[in-house]
């Protein structure tokens, strides 16, 4: 991999973002404003005093699930079309690798996503009055780094889809099922063996325990550390996977 093509591939596509101003708002606004109808769904709720808001729990959960299925679908059909419309083609007829390429898109879609968890997490916290035990700043690195899976998972998804409508319909497949099993609806304890045993090596798990361990204490744990280790990890591989899968057009 070469750091110069890589940075010039973040450039590039950072620069066709900012002409883009539908998917800058997508990416920025649109977790922040599905945060406050979840935030309005519990407005009128009544909890004893002193107990937990189901809020906090439930908003706590989506600020890593809102950002992960955004970025995933704006990377998937981005990447999409940089393939159909031959901008990949041409590009991959010049010395630049395809992990230049994709460690390149993975790294501007990235520095979105980290913006997006910041007004997100900003949102919860100093709009909405967020309550949980653990640091902002812990929860802004799930954020992100969930964010990032996302970003990985679009890219890798991309390969496999000949249209938009198609890169669509991989989110049933690859996001819908995570968000069910990843235990914000039933406890995976709970769950029966093959579901419980699903939801173990899926990557949402992750960062939903890593949450959980953020709102339960006040310093990060080890189980925090674990959890987002895996997660950058997994992210890793999938951009190396994507890489290996990627073509220079839809036939």
């Amino acid at each position: 991999m070469n750091p110069r093509m890589m940075l010039a591939t973040t450039g590039r596509v950072l620069d066709q973002l900012r002409h883009d101003h539908r998917s800058v708002a997508l990416m920025l606004v649109v977790p922040a404003l599905l945060l406050t109808a979840v935030y309005f769904l519990y407005e009128n709720e009544t909890v004893p005093p002193g107990a937990p808001r189901t809020f906090d729990r439930v908003g706590l959960m989506m600020l890593a699930i809102f950002p992960f299925v955004v970025m995933f679908l704006v990377t998937s059909i981005t990447m999409l079309r940089e393939r159909t419309s031959g901008t990949l083609e041409r590009l991959l007829t010049t010395p630049i690798h395809k992990t230049d390429l994709l460690f390149g898109y993975g790294l501007a879609f990235s520095l979105m996503a980290a913006l997006q968890s910041l007004v997100a997490t900003g949102v919860a916290y100093w709009v909405f009055g967020l309550e949980i035990k653990g640091s902002p700043g812990l929860v802004v690195m799930i954020a992100v780094v969930n964010a990032v899976l996302g970003v990985a998972l679009g890219l890798l998804c991309s390969a496999f889809a000949r249209t938009e409508f198609q890169a669509v319909q991989f989110m049933l497949v690859v996001v819908v099922p995570q968000i069910l099993l990843c235990g914000l609806f039933v406890a995976r304890d709970r769950m029966n063996e093959v579901l419980e045993a699903v939801s173990n090596v899926l990557p949402l798990t992750f960062s939903v325990d890593a949450l959980k361990e953020i709102a339960g204490h006040a310093e990060a744990t080890d189980v925090l550390w674990q959890d987002t280790g895996i997660m950058a990890a997994i992210v890793l591989a999938v951009l190396v996977l994507a890489s290996l899968t990627l073509r220079r057009r839809t036939a």
